[in-house]
């Protein structure tokens, strides 16, 4: 047996909300699990996080992650990314200092910004954008979100982007459909395995507070679970949606999300060099070992 250490982390915390639970399972240099362990350590954590993060240091400021959720390895897991990225920078002292470190994944190497001085946040390079042909019509769309197909707006695209993840990208008319979904999950999995979609995010610019730009939720039935209620993959193509639609002009923004009315949680969204940023805070709420 070998033991671990292990925390449970909630990400993209806010004052009124839970954030978006995820494991992570610190290795040491130059230590390894096979995919066979990854996914076991995964499938027991099913319905207490959403994906689990396994994290190795490659050299001083620089570390390798990958991703699992109970189905099958994540190409890239945000709000994963965001909970073990801040937790290494909060904890250590010598990575405090540092203004940025480097992260590797599957989408290859990615910039982590340390901002938690400043904001108490951590802000992750989204990969690199890849715009994918969008294979189902608004009907059946509308069919397998269990919503009218008048509650989709038709001023804005349907759109699919993959910045991390593949994203169907959902333009809903009001905050009341947004928070009223609540689709078929074995259904919807299959319409995601059917048009190549990772994800869905729906989205609607009536917000519940001022302070932020717009609501999202996201719906990942692929990976075992209906809803995933805080994204850092799937609102960064949210990002480089908006930018491509001239919605969003780069700035610092927050984006809600979740189904919660008031207790939504926070993905912050910024521009740097063409590159969407994703960013946010995070809550210990486990700490000890795990033993495999």
């Amino acid at each position: 047996m070998s033991r671990y250490p292990y925390k449970k982390i909630n990400a993209f915390t806010s004052r009124s909300s839970t954030g978006n639970p995820a494991a992570c399972l610190y290795l040491e240099k130059g230590q390894a699990l096979s995919s066979q362990d990854m996914l076991a350590v995964a499938r027991e954590h099913a319905g207490f996080v959403s994906e689990v993060v396994f994290c190795t240091p490659i050299e001083d400021g620089h570390y390798s992650l990958r991703y699992y959720s109970s189905e099958c390895e994540v190409a890239f897991c945000g709000h994963g990314t965001i909970a073990c990225m801040y937790d290494l920078i909060a904890n250590d002292p010598l990575l405090r200092q540092k203004p940025q470190i480097t992260i590797t994944t599957s989408k290859g190497s990615l910039k982590v910004y340390n901002e938690i001085p400043s904001t108490d946040a951590v802000f992750i390079t989204a990969p690199d954008k890849v715009e994918l042909p969008v294979k189902p019509g608004i009907d059946a769309i509308a069919q397998h979100l269990e919503i009218p197909v008048s509650a989709v707006r038709t001023d804005l695209r349907i759109e699919c982007i993959d910045a991390g993840l593949r994203t169907l990208i959902v333009p809903i008319a009001t905050l009341e459909a947004v928070l009223g979904m609540y689709p078929d999950e074995a259904a919807l999995k299959q319409f995601c395995i059917n048009n190549d979609v990772d994800i869905i995010l729906v989205f609607c610019s009536e917000v519940v507070s001022g302070q932020n730009m717009m609501r999202t939720r996201v719906f990942a039935p692929r990976f075992g679970y209906l809803e995933d209620p805080a994204t850092g993959s799937g609102n960064s193509a949210f990002g480089y949606y908006m930018l491509k639609n001239s919605l969003w002009n780069g700035s610092a923004v927050s984006i809600e999300q979740n189904a919660e009315r008031a207790a939504f949680n926070v993905v912050k969204l910024k521009e740097n060099a063409g590159k969407v940023l994703f960013g946010g805070s995070a809550t210990t709420r486990i700490e000890g070992s795990y033993i495999l």
